[in-house]
């Protein structure tokens, strides 16, 4: 893998030091790809100390001319497309075609901002005064930090820059220890495209773009620097936790994207072919590492046994193997923590009832330093304590209903709020699914499963989900100020409500 890394790297104009501090593993082979130094809080104070410096010449460029330099972003990442979503598939373990698929999210993301640059619209608004106009604006907020996961390396970090940069902010990113490289590569086709913008005749600040690699110390450097105006955040609920408060107190923004304990509700009038190809890939893709892993399926006392059964089945035979490797669907867990988090709720769930398929360790003998796992079904008697709890790793805990009402209770009665799916021909049903009484989610589909998300609607969830929204729909208002203007074009001054104050 590390040979494989390196060329990828060296493509990309990406040159590794020969040691530092942060070892980084491939969870293909667990195999070492790289020595890295670690930034210091210092390191990270000086680097929002650049990128606050061009934030103040940024914010004046128009933002049609700031879309131009997102639009040759994404010639880059087109052009090196299969070399970065390579890196993700080692670093990150992702399968080719997931891979390909998020480096695809920063193409469409970045597509999704230039258009935005020319329709940052603020309104007119009706004034009570005669002789005056009443009217909103959406100027550039600041600096925006950015702290990714590892299960998706790059395209988060693509859906807060790229908006943020069109918006007229500049970035500060860092990314989790165990994806380095991947962010690395993404920073290294970013300065291709600010020289390309140059060499076009426009001018852009050093500073846009500021990566920063290192442990949650350096984070809370960023997470306290009253210079960060927005702090986007992805990761599990226990680090919000830590993140909101410090930068509530100091009155900063903050943008959550936290944990997901996602279900799907399948109906009597299902479509079962559907329902299974959506739950199958919706609980197991990715090896169950992404936020909108679907982590529940309820189904209807009815057609519960016959549908378990035949997912067990499915489950049983889906290929485990290397993610680069062709036919494979599950690829490695990230690393031996995340394999013993999976192991501790399998054993939680059988002391709470459960039956359980699966789970077990896969590939030990050709991958002794990795960690693969037979994908998991949990037969679950009630939605107990592990069942709330959110185990990134393919476990998936199957319940009975006997009412769409006490679906959507059993749907809603966890304390995350991501992503929700109902699979049913029912248009009562569907629309119940989707109204004020039905899901909590920030997401909830219809015949399609919880995963796999398209840029043009805005993500996010609610409760302990963290209630952010990013990419699509108005998401961009996250990166810009509002403010209000009236402007007086009479020769009298009224007072709103009728005040009166004549000197």
């Amino acid at each position: 893998m590390k040979q494989q890394a390196h060329s990828v790297l060296d493509a990309l104009g990406v040159h590794l030091p020969a040691t530092g501090d942060l070892t980084v593993r491939s969870p293909i082979d667990g195999g070492v790809l790289a020595q890295l130094p670690m930034a210091s809080r210092g390191d990270m104070q000086a680097a929002v100390g650049r990128a606050h410096e061009a934030f103040k010449a940024w914010r004046v460029v128009p933002a049609p001319k700031r879309g131009e330099l997102v639009r040759l972003f994404g010639e880059e990442l087109r052009a090196n497309k299969s070399q970065l979503a390579q890196l993700v598939s080692i670093e990150a373990g992702k399968v080719t075609s997931e891979g390909l698929g998020e480096v695809q999210e920063m193409i469409d993301i970045c597509e999704f901002a230039v258009g935005l640059s020319r329709q940052l619209h603020g309104l007119t608004i009706a004034s009570e005064r005669p002789g005056h106009r009443m009217m909103e604006q959406w100027l550039p907020l600041g600096v925006v930090g950015i702290i990714s996961a590892f299960n998706f390396p790059v395209a988060v970090w693509a859906w807060n820059s790229a908006l943020a940069l069109v918006c007229g902010d500049a970035c500060v990113w860092k990314p989790s220890e165990k994806t380095p490289l991947t962010a690395l590569a993404t920073q290294a086709l970013f300065e291709r495209a600010l020289k390309a913008y140059r060499a076009a005749g426009h001018a852009a600040p050093d500073g846009l773009s500021e990566l920063i690699i290192g442990r949650a110390d350096v984070g809370e450097a960023m997470v306290d620097d009253a210079r960060v105006a927005l702090v986007s955040a992805t990761g599990s609920t226990r680090m919000g936790r830590a993140v909101g408060p410090r930068v509530a107190a100091r009155f900063g923004r903050c943008l959550l994207e936290l944990g997901g304990n996602n279900a799907i509700i399948v109906t009597p009038s299902a479509d079962l072919e559907l329902a299974v190809r959506g739950i199958l890939f919706g609980a197991y893709g990715t090896a169950g590492q992404r936020c909108t892993t679907t982590r529940r399926v309820i189904v209807h006392e009815s057609i519960h046994d016959a549908l378990v059964e035949r997912l067990d089945r499915a489950r049983a035979q889906l290929p485990i193997g290397s993610p680069i490797e062709p036919g494979t669907l599950i690829g490695p867990l990230i690393d031996a923590q995340a394999f013993d988090a999976m192991q501790f709720a399998l054993s939680a769930a059988r002391e709470q009832g459960g039956q359980v398929s699966g789970g077990e360790r896969a590939l030990a003998d050709r991958f002794p330093e990795a960690y693969y796992a037979v994908p998991a079904l949990v037969r679950m008697p009630a939605q107990t304590e592990v069942v709330c709890h959110e185990t990134f790793a393919p476990i998936l805990y199957t319940l009975k209903y006997r009412t769409l009402e006490e679906a959507i209770a059993l749907q809603n009665g966890v304390p995350q709020g991501l992503s929700s799916a109902i699979f049913t021909t029912d248009l009562r049903e569907a629309e119940a699914f989707m109204s004020a009484a039905g899901s909590d989610c920030g997401i909830a589909n219809v015949n399609i499963g919880t995963s796999g998300a398209e840029i043009g609607g805005a993500f996010g969830g609610e409760k302990e989900t963290g209630g952010g929204r990013e990419s699509g729909s108005d998401a961009w208002k996250a990166y810009m100020r509002r403010t209000t203007n009236t402007v007086n074009y009479s020769s009298e001054l009224p007072l709103a409500q009728g005040v009166r104050f004549d000197v």
